[in-house]
């Protein structure tokens, strides 16, 4: 792990320095690259004029680790609202949550009884994805995925190809037929449950993709998503599903509001599936250090708005 990255994630887990961020004016300005606002209005109309130019979205309230039942009662009371709303728009947008918000770390019994209250609330055949945590808690999360899939076979849950077990779970989870969006990992993790490398990471990414696209074909998962913003990796993606005789459409690529526009834009226009994640909340401090840390270079944006050029 390169040296910004370790000192930007362990920011992310720094209270003092969330607390504080807020007040710096070039942190906000930062912030808005990777998010329209703060307000579930913001998120909607960011949605409305993506999907106007062929864009999936999925919307999610940045936050984790509730402290109290009321808590995360109030995030499923926010999540019923944001499907209401966009059902009432006959949106295509879909939701990601966090089991943490959900209270998790509280009692995965409420944890689980929560999530059925937004899974049942979904529109059947639409997806809801579980996002994925630090590594403490991926065997709670998949077991929880488990127990949903068989009511809601649609659930999608989000893996880390940084995680040396992921091919392992992946393998667990094919007999349920699931849905899987594949991602990096943006969490300080021990280094000996990791790959060792961005090198092994972006090989272990593709190999787990080319194996979800076969899954997909055969029709033994019911949807993969490949959230990456590495230009050579989703070449290599899309190259495959050539190679594969996979039809464009049934590749689908996602990544952050804000990022790699034109990307998206190559993607739509020939003709692959490309979906955009909208972060909103006021709680993006720590998600914003980790979206740093997944590509330091987007530190420069954090030095021009210090410097306001």
């Amino acid at each position: 792990m390169g040296v910004a990255r370790a000192v930007l994630l362990a920011a992310s887990q720094n209270r003092w320095m969330r607390e504080r961020a807020a007040r710096f004016s070039f942190i906000r300005r930062s912030v808005r690259r990777f998010m329209p606002g703060e307000t579930l209005d913001d998120a909607l109309g960011a949605a409305r004029e993506l999907q106007a130019r062929n864009r999936g979205t999925v919307l999610t309230q940045l936050g984790e680790n509730v402290a109290d039942a009321a808590e995360a009662r109030q995030v499923v009371a926010h999540y019923l609202e944001v499907l209401r709303k966009i059902h009432a728009e006959s949106a295509g947008t879909e939701i990601s949550v966090k089991l943490t918000q959900l209270g998790l770390d509280l009692s995965p019994q409420l944890c689980e009884e929560n999530l059925r209250r937004l899974l049942a609330a979904e529109i059947p055949g639409r997806t809801i994805w579980i996002d994925m945590e630090a590594s403490p808690y991926v065997e709670t999360t998949l077991e929880l995925y488990r127990n949903v899939l068989a009511a809601f076979p649609t659930t999608g849950i989000c893996l880390q190809a940084y995680l040396r077990r992921t091919q392992a779970d992946i393998e667990s989870l094919m007999p349920l037929k699931p849905s899987v969006r594949l991602v990096k990992g943006a969490y300080a993790e021990a280094p000996e449950i990791l790959l060792k490398d961005k090198a092994a990471i972006d090989a272990n990414y593709l190999a787990l993709a080319q194996h979800l696209l076969r899954a997909q074909r055969k029709g033994a998962i019911v949807r993969a998503a490949f959230a990456t913003h590495d230009a050579p990796l989703i070449r290599a993606i899309c190259e495959f599903a050539q190679a594969e005789s996979i039809a464009n459409g049934d590749v689908e690529i996602q990544m952050l509001y804000g990022i790699q526009t034109g990307e998206q834009q190559r993607l739509v226009n020939g003709g692959w599936r490309c979906g955009v994640l909208i972060a909103y909340g006021t709680y993006w401090y720590p998600w914003f250090m980790r979206r740093l840390a997944e590509r330091p270079a987007n530190l420069w944006f954090l030095v021009k708005n210090l410097t306001g050029s």
